[in-house]
């Protein structure tokens, strides 16, 4: 390759990376292709190992050692049917009401939800803990099933800000009220374990909808979490 093709191929990757590290977006959808789900699930295994065997033998790696010769396919697994399983609208978690009973009209908290999600720019991890509120009308969730949402939604690509919209928003469709408050801290390894390295520092991010734009609604969900 010349020198001056090597240049401008740099300069792209630069480039390239500055936009990832801005966080540009244009919507709280995860972008996917429209042909996203045309291949089924043992076939994206097989391609995905297939691919990250290149990644490995690219690196040098020696896949015929005993520790590293099953790696790409249990990597493939994993993408496939774990961290990324948040992709497939067919792992959505079914969501049961119940009546409100109780006639309970106060805010609901459920705090300290853990969240594994990994970064878009990097797939690397993210980690921290969902704090989500809800003030009941006529349906109440079970408590479970807010947990459920959330790791949906984080078991893909993501970015926090989009994350935090998306449990919100699948929340308040859920619910049928706009009565919602989703706030989330997390760690993101693409800076703690690279990059500038910093490993003190957490991110938080907050979706407020409804009630909870009122200051005195929005005060007490915070004072629940001790912020």
């Amino acid at each position: 390759m010349k020198q001056n093709e090597t240049s401008s191929n740099t300069a792209k990757s630069d480039m390239i990376d500055e936009l990832g590290e801005e966080h540009i977006g244009t919507s709280w959808e995860t972008p996917l292709r429209a042909d996203a789900f045309d291949m089924d699930d043992e076939e994206k295994i097989l391609l995905i190992a297939y691919h990250f065997k290149e990644i490995m033998q690219t690196l040098g790696l020696d896949l015929n050692d005993d520790s590293l010769k099953g790696t790409p396919l249990r990597v493939g697994k994993m993408y496939v049917k774990e961290i990324f399983s948040g992709l497939d609208p067919r792992n959505k978690p079914q969501i049961a009401l119940f009546k409100n009973r109780y006639g309970y009209r106060q805010m609901l908290v459920e705090k300290n939800i853990v969240l594994y999600s990994n970064c878009e720019h990097h797939f690397v991890p993210i980690i921290g803990k969902a704090h989500i509120a809800y003030i009941p009308s006529r349906k109440v969730i079970g408590l479970s099933k807010l947990n459920r949402i959330a790791r949906y939604f984080a078991q893909r690509p993501q970015v926090q800000e989009r994350l935090t919209r998306q449990i919100a928003e699948e929340l308040k469709r859920v619910l049928g009220t706009e009565d919602v408050a989703v706030l989330i801290d997390a760690v993101h390894l693409c800076v703690s374990s690279r990059g500038i390295k910093d490993t003190a520092s957490s991110t938080v991010t907050a979706e407020y909808s409804g009630a909870f734009l009122e200051q005195a609604t929005r005060d007490e969900f915070l004072r629940y979490l001790d912020l």
